[in-house]
């Protein structure tokens, strides 16, 4: 391989209290939260929108509550709050969300069903970003880090404007991928151990058809009723399981990678069809990635095919949005200082140190977390090993493959990311340098002052 030297240069550099790198599903709450705290909060992201997966690869937002239904006689409780469900709140006033409803079948997978519009969702997480001050840098990219003693000191950043470099107190990993922890020097592995996914929004096709098709071949194993077009009471998720209608269908849909659960809000539409696709080398391999890219669109146009002549009416479906890049599970699995085991979240383990509360596995009813009950992620689950002043939050935590099928779900990814924002606040304006010096009784009480549910405080 050929090589260059590219020569020094001087560059702008801006300075901000918090910098979190990556506007996804936790970038977005860990800047609300740390600009609200009073922190000089600066958010960068490579895409024209924030939101990341929740806007583009999940089939809902659901998971707020403990999993009630699957465990009789167990109290509904509602574990994650603040300012996810904030969000919630203001999607649903905007027709954006369908708000909470409850599961009709296969609710020991989820008790709760919630329906999202993902272009909705991107305007009200920018309206929310804005309103609280952060300085949102869209269409940049972060491509390297300036660390010096084990601190990170800023980022370089790359967009139309330039090079600049954005300096900070405090810096959150909210990539996704990685890239700002790998860059700094952190320690990581990459499993490679989950399917890449694009979803595409599909047009011209009834999710009462799709329910009454499910229904009258035997097929139909969950949906959930909420509102729909301004109607209350309609069919807004469907699954079902196609090896019941063919077994030639259910081939098909296995090659493709194809989960036949879909969402909406809107008559005559799917908000989601995910295809997702297993690459034979870690999604960081920017050629694999690139003919992932091409496979996964390749599936979407088989899919959209499929649909149109397994669905009744969908003869003139097509595909009207999909992802603008792959959505993925797990790039780098980033070493924290604790590495939380799926054993400790299906016995409701709770810890000194806890951050938020959860109870959804993604792998129910093969594992659940106990009697319907919640675990807690601990501060040190996501603090960086060996670096003093970062945080990376999502799906970079826990290297136990079926704990990481709890913790990087969306809605955890969202508390995990107002708990990240807030500790990081906390640290700039109190000048401590090392996140783990923070009192976490002072931590424990910002977080419940700004209405983080602790479930082991009220069992």
């Amino acid at each position: 391989m050929e090589y260059v030297i590219r020569p020094e240069s001087k560059i702008t550099a801006r300075h901000y209290d918090v910098v979190i790198c990556g506007g996804g599903t936790g970038g977005v709450f860990a800047a609300i939260a740390a600009a609200r705290a009073g922190a000089k909060t600066a958010l960068i992201e490579s895409k024209g929108y924030v939101g990341g997966i929740a806007a583009e690869g999940g089939c809902g937002l659901h998971s707020f509550f403990n999993l009630w239904k699957a465990f009789p006689g167990v109290e509904k409780r509602m574990v994650v709050r603040g300012i996810p469900e904030e969000m919630i709140q203001r999607l649903t006033q905007q027709r954006g969300a369908s708000g909470h409803n409850d599961t009709v079948l296969r609710y020991e997978y989820d008790s709760d069903t919630l329906c999202v519009d993902v272009e909705v969702y991107k305007f009200v997480a920018l309206e929310m970003l804005r309103e609280a001050g952060v300085h949102v840098m869209l269409n940049t990219m972060a491509v390297d880090a300036l660390v010096s003693g084990g601190r990170i000191q800023g980022v370089i950043t790359e967009s139309h404007q330039g090079c600049e470099a954005v300096m900070g107190k405090v810096f959150i990993d909210a990539t996704g991928f990685g890239d700002l922890s790998a860059r700094a020097g952190a320690s990581y592995t990459e499993p490679n151990d989950y399917a890449v996914a694009n979803s595409m929004g599909v047009g011209g096709i009834d999710i009462d058809k799709y329910y009454s098709f499910l229904r009258d071949n035997g097929a139909l194993k969950e949906y959930a009723r909420g509102p729909r077009d301004g109607r209350s009471n309609q069919i807004i998720r469907v699954d079902g399981d196609w090896e019941n209608i063919t077994e030639e269908l259910g081939q098909k849909t296995r090659e493709l990678g194809m989960h036949t659960v879909t969402t909406t809000l809107h008559d005559n539409y799917f908000m989601f069809i995910k295809l997702n696709y297993m690459m034979p080398k870690t999604p960081t391999d920017r050629d694999a990635l690139a003919d992932a890219e091409f496979e996964l669109r390749r599936r979407q146009r088989e899919a959209l095919e499929l649909l149109r002549k397994t669905i009744p009416g969908a003869e003139n479906a097509f595909i009207s949005r999909t992802a603008p890049t792959i959505t993925i599970r797990r790039a780098r699995c980033i070493e924290c200082e604790y590495d939380i085991s799926n054993e400790e979240i299906l016995n409701a383990t709770h810890f000194d140190d806890e951050i938020y509360s959860y109870g959804f596995h993604d792998y129910a009813p093969r594992f659940q977390v106990k009697n319907g009950g919640t675990y807690g992620v601990p501060y040190r689950a996501i603090q960086v090993k060996n670096l003093e002043n970062l945080f990376a939050i999502g799906m970079m935590i826990t290297s136990d493959h079926n704990a990481h099928m709890s913790t990087r779900n969306t809605v955890s990814c969202m508390a995990m990311g107002q708990a990240a924002g807030t500790a990081a606040a906390l640290c700039a304006k109190q000048g401590i340098s090392n996140v783990r010096d923070l009192s976490y009784s002072v931590l424990h009480d910002a977080l419940v002052f700004a209405n983080v549910w602790f479930d082991k405080e009220h069992p």
